[in-house]
């Protein structure tokens, strides 16, 4: 019956461990108050570096992004210059980040539409 229930102890703790992998907690949540009063509250995660086609390392965190209608955004760090970029796949939503300051350029013109937002503190 050990044997048993040792089994079923390991099990639980493998199936435990994976839920974990699908779904970790954010490394930090910070809400940023943007021009005209708009707000973002935006989860940060961590990920494995990945390679890019020109071999090049790509960060692999990623960051949830919800407007203040309740709009959600999962976007992929993507390489940056300078500060931190994180987009979808098709380009039209990104999120930048650089000290306590960030931005949200949308569409395919990357318009500018949450500008000098600033994380405030908990």
């Amino acid at each position: 019956m050990l044997c048993k229930v040792t089994g079923c102890l390991a099990l639980s703790f493998l199936a435990a461990s994976a839920a974990s992998a699908q779904s970790p907690a954010p490394i930090n949540t910070v809400r940023y108050v943007c021009d005209q009063g708009r707000t973002l509250v935006v989860q940060y995660f961590t990920g494995a570096v990945r390679t890019a086609p020109n071999g090049m390392p790509v960060p692999g965190g990623h960051v949830i992004v919800t407007q203040a209608d309740g709009t959600t955004h999962t976007l992929q760090q993507t390489a940056s210059g300078s500060g931190i970029r994180y987009a979808n796949e098709s380009q039209t939503f990104v999120f930048w980040s650089k000290g306590d300051g960030a931005f949200v350029e949308e569409g395919p013109s990357q318009t500018e539409t949450y500008s000098n937002c600033m994380g405030q503190s908990n």
